[in-house]
């Protein structure tokens, strides 16, 4: 499976991870154990998805070779769930996902806020976000956390090359021992610094 195909797969996981929020759900705040890197700020489940939102709006943009700056750096500011969170990040991601899919060469430069790298590199990056925030929204709703079985092994592949340079600079917490002979999203999830019980 391909990057672009993976993306899709992450950015799809999510999208039926979200559409389970129940409506009494969405002000209520993460749990403490919620991985994330910005660990000083309590947010509701709204803000984390409405960046979600916002991640995945720029990515036709950035995809198509486009800078912020001739993207329209407030181009996506404020708040992108409106009244209707499901649908309104449903049709964010339906475009994100077509954007993906129409990319034709993966090596093409993307420019990002932090720099700039093939289009194969931000789709791992964007992939491991969505597909690992898939888990973690669905543990903090109550419900199913099991994800993909394609979508585990291609994040697997993707990320154990990289886990510790990504630790390093505070993408992952500290590894969760699991035990070798565990299931794969078990070790995915130790790997990334998450309980996977």
């Amino acid at each position: 499976m391909d990057e672009r195909a993976a993306f899709v797969l992450a950015d799809r996981t999510l999208d039926r991870v979200i559409a389970q929020i129940t409506a009494d759900q969405w002000d209520a705040f993460v749990p403490s154990d919620f991985a994330r890197s910005d660990t000083d700020n309590v947010l509701t489940l709204r803000e984390i998805v409405n960046y979600h939102a916002y991640d995945d709006a720029w990515i036709p943009d950035i995809l198509a070779g486009k800078t912020i700056e001739e993207a329209g750096p407030h181009k996506f500011d404020g708040d992108l769930l409106r009244d209707d969170p499901v649908a309104s990040f449903h049709a964010i991601v339906d475009l994100a996902c077509a954007a993906a899919e129409q990319l034709d060469d993966l090596e093409r430069t993307v420019h990002l806020s932090y720099g700039d790298y093939t289009a194969r590199e931000y789709l791992w990056q964007a992939n491991s976000f969505r597909g690992l925030r898939s888990h973690d929204i669905a543990k903090a709703i109550g419900a199913d956390t099991a994800l993909p079985d394609d979508l585990v092994q291609v994040l697997w592949e993707e990320i154990s090359p990289n886990a510790e340079e990504w630790r390093a600079i505070g993408v992952f917490a500290a590894a969760v021992p699991v035990p070798d002979d565990a299931p794969l999203q078990e070790r995915l999830l130790g790997l990334t610094g998450r309980n996977p019980r």
